[in-house]
């Protein structure tokens, strides 16, 4: 009798990665097919709108980068707690809390200067992510409680606080009853890049280039990766876990909270309940995909968001935008599955104990 069994490789495969996600790719499309053939729809037709509504055109590609800002960002700030071996399942709320903020400052600042005014907004979203991690990041260092835990539950501590803001103090006195936050001042707008595309794009971007050129090429990215792989070898080091682990968790709520700021000052006229739309959460997908590194939290967010905006457009053609979560979900789970292979071996054991690779 015959079994087949993992056996890890001694060297990964060359452009595994790549590979498992353009595997995972395929197969979420796959997946897709036999969904929408069952439902009664043309697959080609539904798959040619997705594409064309999300980079088919440079009004498209603008769309499709403007929801890729918050997906990179959340992944960004997922992958930095990660790479402490931490896990900051937080973002959607850290999210929120970095748009309150930036909502905050733009009811101050009415009437300044345009520049000062969106800087001044940023600066105060990154603020409000990292105070809203604090509380984990301090709890984590210091007496070891779980962050997934305290992370997780401050999301809707985050999401209450911000119903009671709109319904409350911040409710629109020319709302006619409805809970709406004011609008935003003209000057609170980020100013555009073409079609819809803004600057947050390139504010995201030098973010996340800046976090990878950090991580990569600097001390303190090194002690990162020490205490990250192993807690005995920075002790050893003389490399402070507590303090690691604090400056990353917050470190990781402000990049979060960057993309509430971001979000509202680049495609909201005011900040609602809905201003993160599930980013957060789907920023821990990217991260995962991207493996926790920020060189493939870019492209990981692009092709979610161009699935995301197409997602939404096939509604027009009667089918749910439901469509674009399913295909995310599979296009984790492919290429969870792929990578595993590139990182195993199978092999085929019989009772007397011979093995063959397959």
């Amino acid at each position: 009798m015959t079994r087949l069994v993992l056996v890890r490789r001694e060297q990964v495969l060359k452009g595994g990665q790549p590979l498992a996600f353009l595997i995972g790719l395929v197969f979420a499309m796959l997946i897709g097919v036999v969904l929408l053939l069952i439902s009664g729809h043309d697959p080609l037709a539904i798959y040619g709108r997705m594409v064309e509504a999300s980079l088919g055109s440079p009004r498209a590609w603008s769309i499709t980068l403007n929801r890729a800002v918050p997906l990179g960002l959340a992944g960004l700030a997922v992958a930095v707690a990660g790479s402490m071996g931490l896990w900051n399942i937080g973002a959607e709320g850290q999210i929120l809390a970095g748009a309150m903020m930036a909502a905050w400052v733009a009811r101050l600042g009415e009437g300044w200067a345009s520049p000062l005014l969106i800087t001044a907004m940023l600066v105060a979203a990154v603020v409000g992510g990292a105070l809203l991690a604090s509380g984990p990041a301090v709890a984590r260092a210091q007496i070891g409680v779980n962050e997934i835990i305290t992370t997780l539950m401050l999301n809707e501590v985050a999401l209450r606080l911000l119903q009671w803001l709109i319904h409350g103090s911040w409710k629109d006195p020319e709302s006619r009853g409805f809970p709406l936050a004011p609008m935003l001042p003209d000057e609170a707008r980020l100013p555009g890049l073409f079609e819809r595309a803004h600057w947050g794009a390139v504010i995201a971007l030098g973010v996340i280039a800046l976090f990878g050129l950090v991580a990569s090429r600097t001390a303190w990215g090194y002690e990162l990766r020490v205490a990250g792989s192993s807690g005995a070898t920075a002790r050893y080091a003389g490399i402070s876990l507590k303090r690691k682990i604090t400056t990353v968790l917050i470190l990781s709520g402000g990049i979060a909270g960057l993309a509430g700021g971001i979000e509202l000052s680049g495609n909201a006229d005011r900040i609602t309940e809905g201003i993160s739309a599930g980013y957060g959460f789907a920023g821990i997908i990217v991260a995962a995909l991207a493996l926790l590194r920020p060189s493939g939290v870019a492209a990981v967010a692009l092709l979610f968001g161009a699935v995301q905006v197409g997602g939404l457009s096939i509604q027009t053609m009667g089918v749910s935008s439901s469509v674009s979560t399913i295909l995310q979900a599979f296009i984790l789970f492919g290429a969870i599955g792929a990578g595993v292979f590139s990182r195993y071996a199978v092999r085929r054991v019989n009772n007397d104990k011979t093995s063959s690779e397959s």
